[in-house]
């Protein structure tokens, strides 16, 4: 059975606790001798490090200074922040529409320089056409139950992805070939869509990969993820979109995505891949 969101939140919570309670141990301290060099009771360390009460930053960074652990302070912050924000729920996200939910992206795709992007489902949202939105974001709001504002979220995707023609940003995309083949709205608007990444993925701005069904992997295909900058990952579950910002484990997706970028291919060989599959709605 899959784990829930919620019970995945709490668990994520308790590493939090485990690490702290980890990090006195290895310090050789007792749980009276931490509260003691931080400044607090006994029974505070107790909850603690037992996962009971979340730890504020600077619970965290006196924890890590009594323990002589100050370099892990900002990671173990990080990691906090993810156990009690990471997880939101997308059946709560687009209870107000999806054209909210669109919207709501905007100051970060602004404040970001470069984003990763890597899909092995769908067109990634920043390079899809209008009908090809629609017929996404008509599936999501069937699947969760949600208001259909499909048309009106479609659109606020076209204006939020101009974004890709105004300086000061760069983006890195990188799909699985079988996102050509997968068909959301019908034969036009697929081969629309697939003549659109012909274009696009020109712009100077853009790099677009594909990697080839039979290309020897190196890393097997992940989940949709976006990283943007090296600040923050986005994780888009079936269930949640999980939001990561633990340095350590931006580290990881990012890796990650070296990686699967270097079994794409790009330029030339990528166009006649993306021939091939609009060759094939025929």
């Amino acid at each position: 059975m899959a784990t829930s969101p919620s019970s995945s939140a709490q668990a994520a919570r308790q590493r939090v606790a485990r690490r702290l309670r980890d990090l006195r141990a290895d310090a050789g301290l007792t749980g009276t001798e931490l509260a003691e060099r931080c400044g607090w009771t006994h029974p505070k360390t107790s909850r603690l490090e037992n996962g009971r009460t979340p730890p504020t930053p600077d619970d965290i960074r006196r924890w890590c200074q009594a323990c002589g652990a100050d370099d892990q302070a900002a990671d173990i912050v990080a990691q906090s922040r993810d156990a009690e924000t990471a997880y939101m729920e997308w059946r709560r996200q687009v209870r107000a529409g999806l054209k909210r939910l669109q919207d709501s992206y905007i100051s970060l795709y602004r404040g970001t320089a470069l984003f990763r992007i890597y899909s092995p489902t769908l067109v990634p949202g920043l390079l899809q056409i209008e009908g090809y939105a629609r017929a996404i974001l008509s599936g999501v709001a069937a699947l969760y139950e949600a208001p259909d504002d499909s048309d009106e979220a479609a659109a606020a995707r076209m204006e939020r992805s101009k974004i890709v023609h105004e300086p000061g940003h760069r983006f890195v995309m990188v799909i699985e070939e079988s996102v050509l083949y997968h068909q959301l709205g019908d034969a036009d608007t697929m081969a629309a869509q697939l003549g659109y990444l012909l274009t696009v993925g020109a712009l100077p701005s853009v790099s677009l990969g594909v990697i080839p069904h039979a290309v020897q992997r190196t890393v097997w295909p992940q989940e949709l993820f976006h990283v943007y900058d090296d600040q923050l990952v986005s994780v888009e579950l079936m269930s949640a979109r999980v939001r990561v910002t633990q340095p350590s484990e931006v580290a990881l997706y990012v890796r990650a995505f070296e990686q699967l970028r270097g079994m794409a291919v790009y330029g030339a060989e990528a166009r006649a891949l993306i021939v091939k599959a609009i060759e094939a709605l025929r």
